[in-house]
């Protein structure tokens, strides 16, 4: 093995974190018969000659070694090895891709052309791995078919001969994601996989596997879903649980976890490549990894097309063992291994402790991928987990319903107390996923709002939590129940603020609460009166400024300016920007800081002068001294600061009509959010709307990120005229049942909340304040 391994000039090669000359050693640590260095050597192996899905030359070298790995019945563990090449292999640059590529570019980019290439040659190799004795083999083989081999159609025969004699539910599992993955890659196929599909997800005799054939159903082809989908896969669910445990909770003794799918040696840990059928939604995973055709799709002849069209399927039985776990026989000799991947893999461990099925969450993941926007189904199947006896059911459910409300716009009523139902469990990592979920949901978790309350008096030790290497925060219970504006959180908030260091985010959970929290403001005045302005006085007066602002306490503007006045050179520009945000809000009850915010004028810096302007207005209303501070501050050199002119010139209004030629000019800047700023302020201080109506509208379609400040805009001087353009583009949006935020591999916290403020600013907008609904 490994003929020619040291005729390779690794050290004139580089990985991640330096010169290959240690890939040798890589390599032949995958064949070793020590389990422990077979997993650091796999760890190295993606951790530096495959960093981040990266290709490399060494990394194009290892292809013939990782090949003879595959092959050789006598290595323990191939079938990472198996995964490992697909991971290399399975990635393909489509022409839009191509169009993008830069000069820095074109070497990486040649370089996965090489791999897809490259392994792709060598993936005859798999079709005699699907059989192989090995279950981890078996289990990688199909997803390297389904991705690497340039015959469609023969891959989907052999996946079909290889289901009803396989042993192992879980490699059963893999051969139907197979081929779904081969339907998605190439579409010609699509239908009659999906016909396959339906019937397999009709007649088969495990539940298990007629779930993973509605799943990848509705993925690669979802017309041929049953109308009744969700009694269906709830029933496949209660067929599973009745299969393991005879119909009891296997929670209940409180080993529970969330399930995260087919336990796969590093596939879990990794992602090869996008969708070839476009991106995800955000709300859900597919199951298992993804990957890029890498060839032209097989013409499909009558023959093929009959030899994928029938089967055996009515001899498609469940030969694993009830009560099992799937693939469990592969696992066996894998170890805990100071790596990342023995790190996941005794995650995995510990959270599906007791769970006979941790591949059911990854199957019912995919199926809602493939639900789409069919929210309506979605939040029935997901109501219908909630109420699960299963505990591990009920964890993924409450995940998966995070996912789905944080993309899609629907109604959530039941489904949120639903949720709400689970913080009061004993298990900590449901009630905790709960509340977790509850926190983000802001106004839409009104219907949890007694569950969460309720919490809140039963468990003080959830108020606050804290880590070893940063400031303690607000548990989720409480942060849940202050963005629904509720005052039964104000005891946690009340405690908060006795602790020897206040939570980050205290000030934010007030801003919520507005004048509900009015009984805080004495405490907060004193906490920063305490503060000492040292290094660490930003990281401890900013969350008390902030909920002192959110209360316009303006009885607390001598504890602000003692801030002011005193704050450190460390991160003073930040404590200064959130002591001045804080006297702005004050309004006129902040008169003694003027002299303060006068000084603050004939600063140095620009921002600072720019932003004691803006604070000096809202206490003094003096335009006449603001105005020349504005007007110079929109031709600082920094966007930001431009934009804050922009915006305290808008909240001038027509006093400010002076500088309207030089907010115009700024409607045609590079920078988006500063056009969409100065577009406002032009408004504003003109009263006229054409220009900077037309300007606002057309950021709108570019930028998805800058509707919210938009709408605000419109709201604010709405209503819009029936028929307009604008009216055109609220309604769009008002119509859309996707998140305007949704992100496909990511999010952020307030996602859901900035949307449901959108929606709110577009009726707004069309009706008028103070008017009736608007749809």
């Amino acid at each position: 093995m490994f003929s020619g391994i040291d005729e390779v000039d690794w050290a004139s090669m580089e990985h991640a974190y330096g010169p290959a000359d240690d890939v040798p050693h890589l390599l032949r640590g995958l064949a070793s018969d020590d389990p422990a260095e077979r997993e650091a050597a796999l760890d190295g192996m993606y951790g530096a000659v495959h960093h981040q899905g990266d290709v490399y030359a060494c990394t194009l070298a290892c292809i013939p070694f990782l090949f003879e790995l595959v092959v050789d019945p006598g290595v323990r563990d191939r079938g990472g090895v198996v995964e490992l090449l697909t991971s290399i292999g399975g990635f393909d640059l489509d022409e839009d891709d191509e169009a993008e590529i830069d000069e820095d570019e074109i070497e990486g980019a040649a370089n996965y052309a090489m791999a897809a290439a490259a392994v792709t040659a060598g993936a005859e190799v798999f079709v005699g791995l699907i059989s192989d004795e090995d279950p981890g083999v078996r289990l990688a083989a199909p997803l390297a078919l389904a991705t690497l081999h340039r015959h469609p159609v023969r891959v989907l025969a052999l996946l079909r001969e290889r289901l009803p004699v396989e042993p192992d539910e879980e490699v059963r599992l893999a051969l139907v994601e197979a081929a779904g993955r081969v339907a998605l890659r190439h579409r010609p196929l699509a239908e009659r996989v999906g016909q396959w599909l339906g019937r397999l997800a009709d007649r088969a005799d495990s539940p298990g596997l007629r779930l993973a054939a509605l799943a990848q159903l509705a993925r690669c082809s979802p017309d041929g879903l049953p109308g009744d989908v969700v009694p269906v896969v709830s029933g496949l669910l209660r067929e599973m649980r009745a299969a393991t445990d005879g119909g009891t909770d296997p929670g209940r003794d409180g080993a529970d976890g969330a399930a995260t799918g087919p336990e796969r040696t590093a596939k879990n840990a990794r992602a090869v490549g996008p969708e070839p059928s476009g991106p995800a939604p955000a709300d859900a995973e597919a199951a298992g990894t993804t990957a890029v055709d890498t060839g032209a799709p097989d013409s499909t002849t009558t023959a093929d097309t009959d030899t994928i069209g029938t089967g055996a399927l009515d001899s498609t039985t469940d030969t694993g063992a009830a009560g099992t776990e799937p693939g469990a026989a592969h696992r066996a000799e894998q170890t805990a291994a100071p790596t990342l991947l023995g790190q996941l893999r005794a995650l995995f461990a510990e959270e599906n402790a007791g769970h006979a099925t941790p591949w059911a969450a990854d199957l019912l993941r995919t199926l809602h991928v493939g639900l789409d926007d069919r929210v309506a189904d979605r939040t029935a199947l997901l109501a219908d987990q909630l109420r699960s006896p299963d505990r591990h059911q009920r964890i993924d459910a409450v995940r998966m319903s995070g996912g789905l409300i944080r993309a899609w716009r629907g109604s959530y009523e039941e489904l949120v107390a639903l949720v709400g139902e689970q913080v009061a469990d004993p298990e900590p990592r449901l009630a905790d996923a709960a509340s977790h979920v509850l926190e983000e949901l802001f106004s839409l978790a009104a219907p949890a709002a007694d569950a969460l309350a309720a919490r809140l008096a039963a468990d003080p030790g959830s108020w606050v939590k804290t880590w070893a290497g940063g400031p303690p925060g607000l548990g989720s219970p409480v942060k849940a129940l202050a963005r629904l504006g509720d005052p039964r959180v104000l005891p946690a908030l009340a405690a908060a603020l006795e602790l020897p260091q206040v939570p980050h985010d205290v000030g934010a959970a007030i801003v919520h609460l507005g004048e509900a929290a009015r009984p805080l403001a004495g405490a907060l005045r004193h906490r920063l009166a305490e503060v000492a302005l040292d290094e660490e006085a930003y990281d401890r007066a900013s969350p008390l400024l902030a909920g002192l602002a959110g209360l316009r306490a303006g009885e607390a503007a001598p504890e602000v300016l003692r801030v002011l006045r005193g704050a450190p050179e460390y991160r003073g520009e930040w404590l200064r920007t959130a002591a001045l945000r804080a006297l702005g809000s004050f309004g006129p009850a902040a008169r003694e800081a003027v002299p303060e915010l006068r000084t603050l004028l004939r600063s140095p810096v620009a921002a600072a002068r720019t932003e004691a302007a803006e604070a000096l207005w809202a206490v003094s209303g003096d335009a006449e001294t603001v105005l020349p501070v504005l007007s110079e501050g929109l031709r600082a050199d920094q966007a930001h600061d431009r934009r804050t002119a922009a915006a305290a010139l808008g909240a001038l209004g027509p006093r400010a009509e002076a500088v309207a030629p030089r907010l115009h000019a700024l409607l045609a800047h590079g920078e988006l959010w500063l056009r969409v700023d100065a577009a406002i302020a032009l408004w504003r201080v003109t009263g006229r709307s054409g220009e900077a109506t037309e300007a606002l509208l057309a950021d709108w379609e570019r930028s998805r990120h800058v509707r919210v400040r938009v709408a605000e805009c419109l709201a604010g001087t709405g209503p819009v005229p029936e028929g307009s353009a604008a009216a055109h583009v609220l309604r769009s949006e008002l119509a859309s049942v996707r998140r305007h935020n949704a992100m496909d591999g990511g999010y952020g916290s307030h996602d859901i909340h900035e949307d449901e403020k959108l929606l709110a600013l577009c009726r707004t907008a069309l009706r008028g304040p103070g008017k009736g609904t608007t749809t």
